[in-house]
């Protein structure tokens, strides 16, 4: 009887951890999420979440030429960011994305200025400078914090992401380290800055005007 009770107690265990588990997106809608600057969120019937850029806005500076190569590449990279009303600390994030041909991306943790700083008037501060930002970027292009890294601190390991297709990402996020894998792989291990806040939101962001991305599966595991 005793054996049977521990074997019957094992096997429950997958399915507790299982169950800790909980949709961060719903599939439906933005509900418990809030846009950043200037960008369209929508959700396909499918359950699938795309962001758009529409780049032909009021502020545009194609009104205006001549400008300045200074002033295009302001108004090209302002970011823009999807935000989560909650924030976190200590918890497992996964999600699926896929990303066009040439574009970046990324998931910013721990940024309490919810990107604030990344568009819009003022001195310009990414999410990176304050909180984290996990990259997503097309492995086709030649960079050196390629998808998973912790963008600016941390590169990752190359040669994991899948092009052109769906790809698995999983963030652990814990007081003294952030490890990121991608597609199932360990690609970036990183301890943190301990100036940097341990708790905040989480962001999917557009890069910049003429980006687009989707994400789908997004769910979290707190501890």
């Amino acid at each position: 009887m005793m054996k049977s009770i521990i074997v019957i107690a094992l096997l429950s265990i997958p399915v507790l951890l299982s169950a800790a588990d909980r949709p961060l997106f719903n599939g439906k809608n933005l509900d418990g999420w809030q846009i950043q600057g200037e960008s369209n969120w929508t959700v396909r019937k499918d359950g699938t979440l795309v962001g758009l850029r529409d780049y032909r806005s009021n502020d545009e500076p194609f009104h205006a030429w001549p400008i300045t190569e200074a002033a295009y590449h302001e108004w090209m990279y302002e970011q823009s960011w999807l935000y989560t009303k909650a924030d976190f600390e200590v918890y497992d994030l996964h999600l699926e994305y896929w990303l066009p041909p040439g574009a970046n991306s990324g998931v910013s943790i721990r940024d309490v200025s919810r990107g604030v700083h990344s568009f819009g008037l003022g001195p310009r501060e990414t999410p990176a400078h304050i909180g984290y930002e996990i990259q997503v970027i097309d492995s086709k292009q030649d960079e050196k914090f390629k998808t998973g890294s912790v963008y600016l601190l941390a590169p990752a390991v190359g040669g994991v992401q899948y092009p052109d297709d769906w790809n698995k990402l999983d963030i652990e996020s814990r007081r003294d380290a952030i490890r990121v894998r991608l597609n199932g792989t360990l690609v970036t291990e990183y301890p943190g800055d301990p100036s940097r806040p341990i708790r905040g939101p989480i962001g999917l962001q557009l890069h910049d005007r003429f980006t687009w991305i989707m994400f789908r599966n997004i769910r979290i595991r707190e501890y």
